[in-house]
């Protein structure tokens, strides 16, 4: 019998952390932590839970991902999304082992119009894109490329969190009801990423030994405009709502933000489906499965 890979996974009680504790694979011996068990402002408590499990992986889900807070609070933005996996590298340089740094889409500026590739350069726009990116070179400079997995995604959500189609649905209720349109974002975008795929991307890396700069996101394409669009017609399909409310497109200069957001952030995720040998799935494929394991929709 081939010996468990144990897994240090920070994040458990977040969307993503709840997606890979429920799809978790025969051989891994997990070792999962939330805020409680570990502080990620901490370095030093990152640092000495490393040399403590001695993990052959960290999988480092967690992360401070309030784009607009993160603009008055980019101290501890930079604690956690930079320190963190700056301190997990750097121990695991010394113990042998592996980290799988989870990242995100914000480290592109948007500016380029075609999907973008693992390899180009990063310009992030905000705080919380400039910390992301900034964790990605600590990283990097911690630890030999082979045992350093950087793992970029976007627009995640899942059926349990805080996210913009649990956010979405309350909203089509409430307007539907009261006869009221909403008003979402049609020129930014991207593609919508459901947990439970990017769940299983996280533990292929992990098994396979993948290594390097990877992209992962659902298939295809969409604004936020057609991400609302589609929850309501999806939602009331599964009759979770009794019907839609009406969407309106607006612009992102009609619903100004701290944060500046990229207005195209498709990931090229070609090379790292192959490498994972994972099929990619259509986001409104996926939007229908998160939204059938969402058993009500509380006001």
């Amino acid at each position: 019998m081939p010996e468990p890979v144990r897994v240090l996974l920070t994040g458990r009680d977040g969307q993503l952390g709840r997606a890979l504790l429920a799809a978790v694979p025969q051989g891994i011996e997990l070792i999962a932590t939330g805020r409680q068990e570990l502080d990620l402002a901490d370095r030093a408590a990152c640092r000495a839970a490393v040399e403590r499990h001695r993990p052959d992986w960290v999988l480092n889900a967690g992360a401070y991902t309030a784009v607009d807070r993160a603009e008055g609070e980019a101290a501890l933005a930079e604690a956690v999304n930079a320190g963190a996996p700056g301190a997990f590298a750097g121990a695991l340089a010394a113990t042998g082992g592996r980290l799988l740094q989870v990242s995100t889409d914000f480290v592109f500026n948007g500016e380029q119009g075609h999907p973008y590739r693992p390899e180009q350069a990063l310009s992030p726009l905000g705080v919380y894109g400039a910390t992301k990116a900034e964790g990605e070179r600590r990283a990097q400079a911690a630890l030999p490329p082979e045992r350093l997995c950087l793992l970029r995604t976007s627009w995640v959500y899942g059926p349990v969190g805080a996210n913009f189609c649990l956010t979405m649905l309350r909203l089509h209720r409430s307007r539907a009801a009261a006869g009221e349109p909403l008003t979402v974002v049609a020129d930014q975008v991207g593609c919508p990423t459901a947990t439970g795929g990017l769940a299983a991307a996280c533990w292929r890396a992990i098994g396979r030994g993948v290594s390097g700069l990877h992209h992962w996101s659902d298939c295809g394409a969409a604004s936020w405009y057609d991400f609302a669009v589609a929850i309501g017609e999806l939602a009331a399909g599964q009759g979770l709502i009794e019907a839609p409310a009406t969407v309106r497109p607006i612009t992102t200069a009609d619903y100004p933000t701290p944060a500046r957001r990229p207005s195209y952030s498709l990931l090229d995720c070609t090379g790292s489906r192959a490498a994972l040998g994972l099929e990619g799935q259509h986001w409104q494929t996926a939007l229908a499965r998160v939204l059938a394991q969402i058993p009500q929709i509380r006001p």
